[in-house]
């Protein structure tokens, strides 16, 4: 298939890349760090520029879309202006979805499990309930709604806590983690917050699984099979990188009130497998990464 790939020069665009570059022809959107996508076909664009992306759309004629761009990290969007952020994550991927619908492109979109209300339980399906407490979440769960009323031809993946290396210049908290325990440095990680991380290599290969199936107006969650808080993460590092454990240093979200306190947005990963996508343990990515398999 030709796949049009935005955001590809960012944590798990990187991985994209590489992931559908194998059997697919992709054209792949960055912003302001090229990352690997000078690696392939590649272009600079804002995709908050009409024009730019229409552009696109016309001269590529994609098959598919994976719309991955997003203002994600909480640093950043400190630096930007709300609107900002909206015309990001919300005008423009109202924008991409209309141009799916023209071109009769099938879109797959990256949300978040953090649109879900976090203190419904475990362990939630798709249908459970929606109750985004920050910006970021609250304007993925926008841009789903602008897709659903836009296009009939999407899937909507809503992405766990997403761990491993970043390529080139992109990171991750996982990341970070491990390069601080690795130099014997502390890290202080939540007791009380339970997501279903996933490897950002898992991801792209599950992704990289679906695009390839007949699946269309679904919305997915694509996440691991074990509900773990961050606090157990980083003892599953600790354990299989053999790094030292005493350095976690256990907190609970009210310990760090200027983030959005979501306690538990694990979730439920049935219709995934439904779908023949099976799941790496935690046990078995951790080692993937430190063998250095991650790319």
């Amino acid at each position: 298939m030709k796949i049009l790939i935005t955001g590809g020069s960012g944590l798990l665009g990187q991985y994209l890349n590489k992931a559908l570059s194998e059997n697919h022809s992709i054209l792949t959107l960055f912003h302001n760090h090229i990352g690997n996508c000078k690696d392939y076909s590649s272009r600079q664009i804002d995709i908050t520029n009409s024009n730019q992306l229409t552009e696109t759309f016309q001269s590529y004629k994609p098959e598919l879309v994976i719309h991955a761009a997003a203002v994600s990290t909480p640093a950043l969007m400190k630096k930007l202006t709300n609107k900002y952020v909206y015309d990001i994550n919300v005008n423009a991927t109202q924008k991409i979805a209309g141009l799916c619908d023209k071109y009769k492109s099938r879109m797959f979109y990256l949300s978040t499990d953090l649109v879900y209300a976090g203190y419904r339980g475990s362990m939630l399906k798709e249908d459970a309930k929606l109750i985004p407490i920050s910006l970021y979440a609250e304007t993925k769960l926008m841009g789903e709604v602008k897709i659903q009323q836009t296009t009939d031809n999407y899937v909507i993946l809503r992405t766990a806590l997403l761990y491993g290396f970043g390529l080139n210049h992109s990171r991750c908290h996982f990341h970070f983690m491990y390069n601080e325990l690795n130099r014997g440095s502390q890290v202080k990680l939540f007791t009380d917050q339970f997501r279903t991380p996933l490897s950002l290599k898992e991801a792209a290969r599950m992704i990289n699984s679906l695009v390839g199936l007949d699946v269309k107006k679904e919305i997915i969650n694509i996440g691991g099979k074990e509900r773990v808080s961050r606090f157990e993460l980083g003892e599953r590092l600790c354990e299989n990188a053999k790094l030292d454990k005493s350095l976690l240093i256990p907190i609970m979200m009210k310990d760090k009130p200027e983030v959005p306190a979501v306690e538990d947005v694990s979730m439920n990963t049935d219709k995934l497998k439904s779908f023949g996508i099976n799941q790496l343990s935690i046990e078995e990515s951790i080692l993937d990464i430190i063998r250095g398999n991650y790319v």
